[in-house]
């Protein structure tokens, strides 16, 4: 095959992909509304409860202690939660929708590319999603707690290198789930699977700090979740102490590898079959 030939199948993967985008972002556009809601309504309860409304209830008691610094704990785990959910809702639910009785994923199937372009439009449309969740939470952190959290934005770089990984680490997670378990499934799943990883994710504490239940700290080091925690905590709150970030690293390009490959392989045997 001639380079001209090799340039033409090239550019008409790109002008593919970037339709299968924009068809998706042209769907969320219309249903922004709902999308600012869905993501936008955990993360506002947890500040408002554990932040505005606990810190007032204790007046110098023995609940005092969830107060400012607890706020500065709990803004990167929000982020992580944020980008979890959101990720693993933008591609499982879609899918659980297109492998339906309708079968809708055929019509997608049959854009002129590799079927597996498909699966990988699905992961980055919803890594977009999940980072603008995360980005969301940060005004909330600022406005909402009695003691508003300012997040250090001093290494931006850090925090978008995370981001950009935690946000593809969930999408792939959301592929494996939403090609690999039954539709009428898939809200089990998420009270099985997501909500537990969630709380087991150093979400609402730092890792380091379960190094009093030492198996615990241990058996959570197989949770994706704790590294995006972590990771957010080092690049947004770095005075809250976190695991080294030469560890969280090359753990969530490690957890994203696995997790694409095995979300590709179950989309092609599903969408194939």
């Amino acid at each position: 095959m001639s380079s001209a030939e090799n340039g033409m199948d090239r550019g008409l993967l790109v002008k593919t992909f970037c339709g299968l985008l924009l068809r998706d972002l042209r769907v969320l556009s219309r249903e922004l509304g709902p999308f600012l809601l869905r993501v936008g309504m955990q993360p506002l309860l947890f500040l408002f409860v554990f932040t505005f409304v606990m810190p007032r209830m204790a007046g110098g008691g023995a609940m005092a202690g969830v107060g400012p610094g607890f706020g500065e704990v709990l803004l990167p785990g929000l982020m992580a939660v944020a980008i979890m959910f959101s990720g693993i809702a933008a591609v499982a639910l879609s899918l659980s929708t297109e492998f339906g009785i309708t079968r809708e994923i055929d019509d997608r199937v049959m854009c002129p590319a590799p079927v597996a372009l498909v699966a990988v439009e699905k992961i980055i449309f919803s890594a977009l999603q999940s980072m603008l969740a995360a980005l969301m939470v940060i005004p909330m952190a600022m406005y909402i707690p009695a003691t508003p959290v300012y997040p250090d934005l001093h290494r931006w770089w850090l925090l978008a290198i995370v981001m950009i990984l935690s946000s593809l680490l969930a999408g792939a997670l959301g592929l494996v789930i939403g090609s690999s378990v039954s539709p009428k499934h898939i809200g089990l799943v998420f009270s099985i699977i997501v909500v537990p990883i969630t709380f087991l994710g150093c979400v609402y504490y730092p890792w380091a700090y379960l190094d009093k239940i030492r198996w615990l700290q241990v058996a959570v080091l197989f949770n994706p979740i704790v590294y995006i925690s972590e990771g957010l905590r080092s690049a947004v709150t770095p005075q809250v102490h976190s695991m080294p970030i030469w560890v969280v690293l090359p753990a969530l390009v490690v957890f994203l590898w696995f997790l694409g490959r095995l979300g590709l392989r179950g989309f092609l045997r599903r969408v194939i079959s």
